[in-house]
């Protein structure tokens, strides 16, 4: 398993301080990797620049880079068992999850943006002005530094990496210091597919490392996917540079389950789509909105339903809910419930740190509180966790008003038998994306990024290309 930084198309350790990577269901340290210094980063953005300048890259033909992408993506499928269980080791999602999800959703991404390196186009334009030809071309930003997340590292990375070399980019990659395993062994990957030197880079490390990069004058492009706070930061920084950004950040997604639902049907789908990978989702479906008169019911259902699922080591088939990422997150999410209880909600189930074997990793139980009001934290604030909250509403004209009562607006779901009510509501909800009678669903090609203090910017579908792309105009005298 390879633990360098690569750099410049070699790998190597650096000379900053060692950090570890734990495997959050046993506690115990899985490797040992090397913090980067700013000399790190500044080696690797001019390995960037250089390979984007170079004709090995910027000047290779568009169906070549697509077969390039093409060939990623078959090493991609080739290893998917290999990448799923370091994906599962390094950050605890169920290899349920990690193999039948996070793997086939990158070599998807590849494969699609592959298809769009052909076909990145300009337009031309009638103008009224007399013997002009007007036409816009598409052209690459230059190096970008893609920071990523920890809940689904190589998934969003391959978001953000797949677009940007369609593009004719090159890049540097800041994993999140909790899980960077995945991201490095993608490298290596991309390394042998050909991919010439330089284009892809990585470097390793904590916040200092991200600041480094986004500081980084010589690049041009910051895509962020993390908490608001860090990317009210980025974004200030690339503001006053006048750098492109993208930012996909955190999100409250309510769940608006309409009094004509089959509650029932509409359970299984609102447990998995606020449980799926231990709710370290950011559109994880964490406040639902129930009819007053069947609020009891459907929490009572939701708990006794959470309750069954099966805490353990992501490795394990039976496991249905693998551990957080990190003691910390263990922290946060207990001191959510404690608060929750001090604001008077109603714990149904949950809410304790288990013992025994699973002591030693960072688990925590499916939690669910009932009668909860809008103006509780746990209602309001992002949690990342396996905390769900049930509130009751008396009046459906108000439900637009509730959900949209968040700074969050990345996503939300909404559950009826009336397909009128339901997309009524979806216009009057302010979320990037709206589900209808269905858990989170992705698709290379459907935008995805969020409203409010949930980001800036798109990631997917043809909004990433524009993401990773200047318009150019080019006027020519016919005169």
């Amino acid at each position: 398993m390879r633990t360098d930084m690569l750099i410049g198309g070699e790998w190597t350790a650096g000379a900053g301080p060692v950090f570890p990577s734990y495997n959050p269901a046993t506690g115990e340290v899985l490797a040992e990797l090397r913090e980067a210094t700013e000399q790190d980063v500044d080696a690797a953005v001019r390995a960037a620049a250089a390979a984007f300048a170079s004709p090995g890259w910027g000047g290779l033909l568009p169906a070549a880079r697509a077969r390039l992408l093409l060939r990623v993506a078959d090493l991609l499928e080739e290893h998917t068992d290999e990448l799923a269980r370091l994906e599962t080791q390094d950050q605890g999602q169920p290899l349920n999850v990690s193999a039948g999800f996070s793997v086939p959703n990158a070599v998807e991404h590849f494969r699609y943006y592959a298809g769009w390196v052909t076909k990145i186009t300009g337009v031309t334009v009638p103008l009224s002005v007399p013997d002009v030809d007007y036409r816009s071309r598409r052209e690459p930003v230059g190096v970008c530094g893609l920071i990523t997340p920890w809940n689904f590292p190589l998934m969003i990375l391959v978001w953000k990496l797949a677009p940007a070399l369609a593009c004719g980019n090159t890049v540097v990659i800041k994993p999140a210091e909790q899980t960077p395993l995945s991201t490095l062994r993608l490298a290596e990957l991309i390394q042998e597919a050909g991919v010439p030197a330089g284009v892809v880079n990585v470097v390793t490390g904590g916040p200092d490392v991200g600041r480094a990069l986004v500081r980084h004058p010589q690049v041009k492009k910051i895509s962020f996917t993390g908490s608001t706070q860090v990317g009210r930061e980025i974004g200030a920084e690339c503001g006053r540079a006048l750098k492109k950004v993208s930012l996909e950040l955190g999100g409250k997604a309510p769940s608006i389950i309409a009094a004509d639902a089959d509650l029932g049907a509409v359970l299984q789908g609102n447990l998995l789509g606020g449980l799926l990978n231990s709710g370290q989702v950011c559109a994880a479906y964490t406040r639902f909105y129930v009819d007053a008169r069947r609020h009891d019911e459907f929490a009572h259902q939701l708990a006794t339903a959470a309750a069954t699922l099966r805490l353990g080591d992501g490795l394990d088939p039976d496991t249905h809910l693998g551990p957080l990422v990190s003691a910390e997150q263990v922290e946060q999410a207990d001191s959510y419930v404690a608060l929750g209880k001090k604001e008077g909600a109603e714990l149904l189930t949950g809410g304790e740190r288990p013992g025994g074997e699973l002591a030693r990793g960072f688990f925590y139980p499916p939690t669910v509180f009932a009668g909860v009001r809008q103006d509780m934290r746990i209602a309001r604030e992002e949690i990342f966790g396996p905390v769900l909250t049930v509130l009751p509403y008396e009046d459906p004209e108000e439900l637009a008003v509730l959900a949209n009562d968040s700074d969050y607006g990345l996503a939300a779901a909404i559950w009826s038998r009336d397909i009128g009510t339901a997309n009524r509501l979806a216009r009057q909800v302010k979320a990037g994306t709206v589900w209808i009678n269905m858990m989170q669903g992705l698709d290379a090609g459907a935008a995805w990024g969020g409203m409010k203090a949930s980001g800036i910017g798109r990631e997917m579908g043809w909004e990433a290309i524009t993401a990773y792309t200047e318009v150019k105009s080019i006027w020519t005298s016919l005169a």
